[in-house]
């Protein structure tokens, strides 16, 4: 099973940039979105993609233009989770999971804290809440992948300036302290598990040339529960998508 996850900040934006033609080339069994900041309806290039093999199902955000996530699947889910329960989180679309025969993929949108403390205190929430869905889960669904944009940078490896940004969302203590407990809790960052090289990054500001100098941060991932240890085959970044201010992440998994 090939897997991606991509925040595309925006569907239709990325269309316009060929991503179609992208997704023909990359042919992943099941592609997780974020941010895709449109509802079916909006989205008229949806028979193409249907003439690539994809089923689709779409969890946008009440409010129009904003977050929201999709899962595409070339594999016919036996069951669709729209959303986690939490009605402030549903509300923003930020969970959405496929049930297969063996193995379950979910596509999450985390909150970003940037804007300020308001959504900071949001974020934390989210990540207590997310933790407690997390934990119940693994107990029913064993064979799991958690992909998205986890809007974290886990380790200093994961971010281009670690000091620089001591005191940035998305780099906190806090923040930091949560995805290693989250990890320990029975995952695997399936890109570290095979790659502990630095300058790996999945996002980058406009500003500043960033994306062309590579000053960017590691914020998405295909986390792998532990029983799905053994079948890990590939786990990359694509940074040569450039339909977004983020890039893909795969994950293969062998059958």
């Amino acid at each position: 099973m090939k897997i991606i996850t991509y925040n595309v900040n925006g569907l239709r934006a990325a269309l316009k940039k060929d991503w179609l033609g992208w997704m023909r080339a990359v042919n992943a069994d099941v592609v997780c979105l974020q941010e895709i900041k449109a509802t079916q309806d909006q989205i008229p290039e949806i028979l193409l993609l249907e003439q690539l093999g994809y089923e689709h199902y779409w969890y946008p955000a009440q409010k129009k233009g904003y977050s929201g996530t999709a899962i595409f699947t070339k594999i016919t889910p036996n069951h669709v989770e729209y959303g986690c329960g939490h009605e402030d989180y549903d509300f923003e679309g930020r969970t959405i999971r496929a049930d297969f025969d063996d193995v379950s993929v979910m596509s999450v949108y985390f909150p970003s804290g940037t804007t300020g403390d308001i959504r900071q205190d949001f974020k934390y929430r989210f990540l207590d809440d997310f933790q407690l869905y997390s934990d119940k889960l693994l107990q029913e669904r064993p064979n799991l992948v958690i992909s998205g944009d986890y809007n974290i940078c886990h380790r200093a490896i994961d971010i281009h300036n670690p000091k620089s940004n001591a005191n940035s969302s998305g780099f906190l203590p806090a923040e930091r302290e949560w995805m290693e407990n989250f990890i320990n809790s029975g995952y695997i960052d399936s890109f570290r598990y095979l790659n502990s090289e630095p300058h790996h990054y999945t996002w980058w500001s406009y500003r500043a040339g960033a994306r062309a100098r590579n000053l960017g941060w590691r914020i998405d991932y295909n986390m792998v529960s532990k029983p799905l240890e053994d079948r890990i085959v590939t786990a990359k970044i694509i940074p040569s998508a450039v339909h977004s201010d983020h890039c893909p992440v795969l994950l293969e998994l062998r059958d």
